[in-house]
């Protein structure tokens, strides 16, 4: 029996979580095809509310700690939300036009691609994909849209106020 490595957010600074619903996905559930890689590809409508106090933006993550690489898989970084956003509607990961605010970007995913792109394990056993937004403290991160993923999400954990995490399954 493997074991599986832990979620990134169990290891960073603790902070306070929000509610996080969404239409799309369920926490512990099974993506569906509209959000893998060989489906259609869209990124899940996600909704949240109550962020602390002091919250300048948001950041919108979805990560794979069970891709076979040792640091993972980031399928979607969609940075500098304005922080009266309160959500994102199915399908806004296609595009920098389809993110709400005039700083808003994504960053280099590890397929390596500017926007979502979906579930697509090796055959074998599920992996987990958590779907993260975070509160931060800074109006814009400053990263450009080719830094690493892991570069951005260093910014990130340094910035966070709060985060709120659904994590879904897929597997080939």
């Amino acid at each position: 029996m493997s074991v599986r490595p832990p979620l990134p957010y169990e290891f960073l600074p603790q902070v306070p979580s929000f509610p996080l619903t969404s239409e799309d996905i369920t926490d512990g559930g099974t993506l569906a095809k509209e959000f893998i890689y060989g489906g259609d590809n869209l990124s899940p409508q996600l909704a949240w509310s109550g962020l602390p106090e002091g919250t300048r933006s948001i950041v919108v993550t979805c990560y794979d700690p069970d891709a076979p690489t040792g640091s993972g898989w980031w399928h979607w970084l969609a940075l500098n939300l304005p922080a009266d956003t309160t959500g994102l509607p199915r399908g806004a990961g296609a595009s920098d036009a389809d993110l709400p605010g005039e700083r808003s970007f994504h960053a280099r995913n590890d397929f390596p691609s500017n926007k979502y792109d979906g579930a697509a394990p090796p055959p074998g056993p599920a992996h987990r994909y958590a779907f993260a937004v975070h509160a931060l403290d800074v109006d814009a991160l400053d990263v450009a849209a080719d830094t690493p993923p892991a570069q951005v999400g260093f910014n990130i954990t340094f910035h966070t106020l709060a985060r709120a995490v659904i994590t879904a399954e897929y597997g080939a």
